[in-house]
């Protein structure tokens, strides 16, 4: 199956769901502090998304996922669901937001430190964040997937961090989950050449320890098999004529352009 080459029309629907889910990390970011739970987090994103963006929360039900945002603490790689777990001193959470707007979807996550964190794990968040753009930069008209995946394996290897391999990145348009599957490791000039018009996400997931990973029982949290921490960071961007255009860039981030 081939990727979707989205029209101007659709790529401005793109741009406002992004900008939406890009407000929801924003908004969110002054309450993710020691002792609230991902429960009470997921509750201030549900009703933001729902009553102040009238938008609708794409994780909720989908596939029968229970909760509007994934939080993903210390060792869960991606897809932890919210509860009634409190945050501590030291923690480090993703909070993965998606959002539907006019029939088209936002996705993004970004790392949270939880009070005094330790220098290692600040350091997973950090590097895992300069992976996520050495991947982007590398998209370009003429370029490949497998560029975008070596420029991250190869930065992590640097830094003997491990690259994620069951997990990717993924198209995405009026579907959550479309072609192409962009994988964050792998070799230059191998894969889908990218074409002007193309959106997709890149999200890698990196561990302090060794990569493979554990589905646990709920059928969605995925862990680190060896309990090491892990970090993950993601932008929904397009394919432009001479490089690329980032859909959830937020004000922190040099990719920032005010719409």
């Amino acid at each position: 199956m081939a990727a979707t080459i989205k029209t101007a029309d659709e790529l401005e629907k793109m741009r406002i769901a992004g900008r939406l889910a890009a407000d929801v990390l924003e908004m969110i970011a002054p309450h993710v502090v020691k002792g609230v739970t991902t429960d009470e987090l997921d509750r201030i994103c549900h009703e933001y998304m729902v009553n102040v963006q009238q938008a609708i929360p794409a994780p909720l039900n989908y596939h029968g996922f229970p909760k509007s945002i994934c939080t993903s603490i210390n060792n869960v790689i991606c897809h932890g669901i919210p509860s009634n777990k409190k945050l501590k001193d030291g923690d480090i959470i993703n909070i993965d937001i998606t959002v539907i707007k006019d029939g088209y979807h936002g996705d993004t996550s970004k790392m949270f430190t939880i009070g005094k964190t330790p220098i290692r794990a600040e350091r997973l968040c950090k590097l895992t964040q300069e992976a996520l753009y050495l991947g982007m930069e590398q998209v370009k008209p003429g370029a490949t997937l497998g560029d975008i995946g070596h420029a991250i394996e190869s930065f992590a290897n640097k830094y003997n961090l491990s690259v994620v391999r069951e997990y990717c990145g993924h198209g995405i348009g009026k579907v959550f989950h479309e072609e192409p599957q962009v994988v964050h490791y792998g070799h230059q000039g191998t894969g889908m050449k990218l074409t002007e018009g193309m959106c997709f996400t890149i999200e890698p997931m990196l561990n302090l320890g060794k990569r493979h990973s554990k589905l646990l029982q709920d059928g969605w949290t995925v862990v680190t098999k060896d309990r090491s921490l892990s970090a993950q960071w993601e932008h929904t961007l397009a394919v432009t004529a001479d490089g690329f255009e980032v859909f959830t860039a937020r004000s922190d981030e040099p990719w920032f352009k005010q719409a």
